[in-house]
């Protein structure tokens, strides 16, 4: 079978690998995003997937635009049975996904029509899934709405952060695109149409994503300091100062009948540790704080160095 693949970040090189390793497959060759600027120095920085095609000597294609006439061309000229797709950054047009004889397939981490979008992983773990899975699919102009192949069910761990998952649902989705590709060369899936009904979706993540609710309760923060461990992280203000702070819910009972009567995001010092106010008579055991621009310290650290008054606060 004769494939062009098409991936840009981490996520996608195990299966990069798998295809390339798998004498069922010709990789013909690699699409991936032009080398972009990185870091504090803003060098140009190749992503994962070129550095696993340029290891494997695979022929690289980086364009600017997928959409261009030079792009169509590429895909025209190399006359692929299939073209598998996993994160690759762009929309493909509708004028590609029609040259393959087999179609695109794509590689969703998320047991679709849920969570449909750029973020299924993060906003699992934010939205508190215990559940989550990974979906081969038949790509097609819709977000994420193209027919099911197969797909895979997981369990997502209860302090699992957003990067350990992808690194999960990344080795486990390179056998299913394999197993995914092989059956349907051999005609033996039926591609199922999803029940946009059951849709939910997943956007991508901003900044303002990371900012702390406080009147949340500690396990929905917990839950969006996992979720965005990557990136833009779980942040508050504290004194003025923008702060990303690291904790978990309280592993100490409130007194039953006894409501917490602090404003939430109020710091306290307990049995526990130092521990803040959050909704619904929970509390969130701090762990760690970086104050912005400064190194990232543990939570007592924190305590000693800021002096706290009195009913000091985060979010203000």
């Amino acid at each position: 079978m004769r494939i062009v693949f098409c991936g840009t970040p981490e996520f996608a090189v195990p299966t990069l690998r798998e295809l390339l390793a798998n004498p069922e497959f010709v990789v013909e060759a690699v699409v991936t995003q032009p080398d972009r600027p990185r870091g504090r120095g803003q060098r140009a920085s190749a992503s994962p997937v070129r550095e696993v095609a340029a290891e494997a000597n695979a022929r690289l294609y980086q364009p600017e635009s997928i959409k261009s006439e030079e792009a169509r061309e590429f895909f025209a000229n190399l006359k692929p049975d299939i073209a598998v797709i996993i994160a690759y950054g762009q929309i493909i047009p509708r004028r590609l996904l029609e040259i393959p004889p087999l179609g695109w397939m794509n590689l969703h981490a998320s047991l679709l029509p849920k969570y449909r979008g750029a973020a299924p992983i993060a906003w699992a773990i934010i939205n508190g899934e215990r559940q989550s899975g990974l979906t081969t699919m038949r790509l097609d102009p819709g977000l994420d709405t193209g027919p099911i192949l197969m797909q895979r069910e997981l369990e997502i761990g209860s302090d699992e952060t957003a990067p350990e998952l992808a690194r999960r649902m990344a080795g486990l989705g390179a056998p299913l695109v394999v197993e995914s590709l092989l059956k349907l060369d051999r005609k033996e899936i039926a591609p199922i149409p999803q029940d946009s009904t059951q849709a939910s979706y997943a956007p991508i993540l901003t900044k303002e994503h990371g900012r702390i609710d406080w009147s949340q309760t500690a396990g929905e923060i917990y839950n969006r300091i996992r979720g965005l461990a990557r990136w833009p992280g779980a942040f508050t203000t504290f004194r003025g100062r923008l702060c990303h702070v690291w904790g978990r819910p309280s592993a100490l009972p409130t007194t039953p009948g006894c409501a917490i009567t602090s404003e939430a995001g109020t710091l306290t010092l307990s049995d526990a540790g130092i521990e803040v106010v959050c909704g619904g008579n929970t509390r969130l055991q701090l762990e760690a704080v970086q104050i912005e621009g400064r190194k990232r310290i543990s939570a007592r650290e924190f305590v000693n160095g800021a002096r706290l008054g009195s009913s000091e606060r985060f979010g203000v």
